[in-house]
């Protein structure tokens, strides 16, 4: 197949890349700068200069593609919401209504942010599935959340008014080689020595393998007559516990852990946001109880309709790839590149 990848840099994008080459797909991805053309060429796929504000230059390079995988977002800015609109929802609206034009199926990588990250909403015993309301209130100050509902909202309104052939991937929290942003800040904490573990450390944490994440992508270009929303967020149960001993396996370290009462955890976190909340901060970061809920909750989504409509079969277990992501950052402190 020939394909057109946006974010091709970033973790999933070269997750994804690294499968497709593997499948032998003619590969284009959109760089914005010169650095990121050069990255992109050693990945493996042709490099084409351009941005998600230029309508235009995505026909371009959307023309003649069988299909388009749409990895491009920013995950973490300060600002106001504008910026965050602007890249996440209203560049993910171009891309969209390009594809739609040349008649390429759209690979749109969500997130599981759209059910609203700060909100307890309502789950069935098999966790939150796709048939959640995207119509339902999210917390205006979380603009990451805010603008990938947005985004995807723009995506359904395009395929609704001309027919594009889309599914919407929605990971959780994700992992892996090449993370800039999750799993080094793991890295530095498991080098510290002294690890916080909330309760006894045997929920399983709501995460996913970048590799898995772009099996995801393959499975949904492989079957074309699928469309909509899937949740990619069961590739492996792993606790809390053993999430840090892999990662630490691999980074070869053997920290301490520091027992936390959940009770203590989140008296802590209360009053930190009531604290920050009381400010005049528009960064639209998400809160310290959604990094509580996220170390000590229970990973409450259901990937199942993936696994059905999409045979969605991750192809690394959750353990080997969170030791192998620990042992990529190992390798790269030793050679400088990252932490």
């Amino acid at each position: 197949m020939r394909i057109f990848i946006t974010g091709g840099t970033g973790l999933v994008g070269r997750h994804v890349i690294a499968a497709l080459r593997a499948r032998g797909d003619t590969l284009r991805a959109l760089a914005r700068t010169e650095t990121a053309a050069v990255e992109l060429s050693e990945l493996g796929a042709e490099p084409v200069r351009g941005d998600l504000s230029d309508a235009a230059r995505l026909d371009q390079m959307t023309a003649g593609a069988d299909a388009v995988v749409h990895a491009a977002a920013i995950v973490l800015a300060g600002g106001r919401w504008t910026a965050w609109h602007a890249a996440n929802v209203l560049g993910t609206e171009r891309v969209a209504r390009s594809a739609a034009r040349h008649g390429a199926r759209l690979i749109h990588i969500s997130s599981v942010a759209v059910y609203g990250r700060q909100l307890a909403y309502d789950r069935s015993p098999a966790g939150l599935d796709e048939e959640f309301d995207l119509e339902r209130a999210t917390v205006p100050r979380d603009f990451y959340a805010r603008s990938k509902r947005e985004a995807e909202r723009a995506v359904w309104r395009v395929a609704h008014e001309t027919g594009l052939s889309a599914v919407a991937l929605r990971p959780c929290v994700i992992y892996g080689e090449g993370d800039r942003h999750f799993s080094p800040r793991v890295a530095r904490l498991l080098r510290l020595g002294h690890v916080p573990l909330i309760g006894d450390g045997t929920n399983h944490i709501t995460v996913v393998y970048a590799g898995n994440v772009a099996a995801a992508v393959t499975a949904a270009l492989e079957n074309g007559g699928v469309s909509g929303p899937f949740n990619v967020t069961n590739d492996g149960q792993i606790t809390q516990r053993e999430f840090a001993e892999r990662f630490a396996a691999g980074l070869g370290v053997r920290p301490r852990w520091i027992r936390i009462p959940h009770r203590l955890a989140w008296r802590v976190a209360r009053v930190w946001d009531a604290a920050i909340g009381a400010l005049p901060l528009s960064s639209g970061a998400p809160s310290l109880s959604s990094a509580v809920q996220f170390l000590a909750g229970e990973n409450g989504y259901s990937s199942a309709r993936a696994q059905r409509l999409l045979n969605w079969r991750p192809p690394v277990p959750a353990g080997d790839a969170v030791e192998r992501t620990g042992a990529s950052y190992r390798h790269a402190a030793r050679s400088g590149s990252h932490p």
